[in-house]
């Protein structure tokens, strides 16, 4: 039998039953994982496609360290989503935000791992788990891309 979801909260639910979901509102035509010039403010920096103020840097910004509260952002609640959702809207407002999401426990690559903010409720970081090169890095971050599904125009949804 085919189910068909109307709103997040539907599938949500149904997840849940399984696993969590964690989910990365995105401006259509950005890469969910992996950032463009475009996509950050002139003032940030970044090293491959990986937002510097994202990750713990070695100084030379070859390396990326493990810390368990800096990583890619994502959100596990409804209202973290909705809340971050709508500061993608207020600075994309010529494009449509869609919504790319994983299972919290899926096959993601050796060497991440998923950890709550212990700061704002609702909010994961992926983490890195061992020192890993800037280009390994990127490569295991696209790999977490290919595997996440997406909901195109999140707004339908929300």
């Amino acid at each position: 039998m085919i189910e068909q979801f109307k709103t997040i909260a539907d599938l949500s639910a149904v997840i849940k039953e399984y696993e969590g979901m964690i989910l990365r509102p995105t401006p259509r035509g950005s890469h969910p994982t992996l950032y463009r010039r475009r996509d950050i403010s002139k003032k940030e920096t970044l090293v491959q496609g990986v937002r510097v103020k994202d990750w713990l840097f070695s100084t030379d910004q070859k390396w990326v360290v493990p810390h368990d509260q800096m990583g890619l952002s994502f959100s596990s609640t409804y209202q973290n989503l909705k809340d971050v959702y709508k500061l993608k809207q207020r600075h994309n407002k010529d494009k449509p935000i869609d919504i790319h999401w994983v299972l919290e426990k899926a096959d993601i690559p050796p060497g991440f791992k998923f950890v709550a903010d212990r700061a704002k409720k609702g909010h994961y970081f992926l983490t890195v788990t061992e020192t890993m090169h800037i280009s390994k890095l990127v490569k295991k971050l696209k790999l977490v891309a290919h595997r996440m599904s997406v909901i195109r125009n999140g707004a339908k949804v929300l």
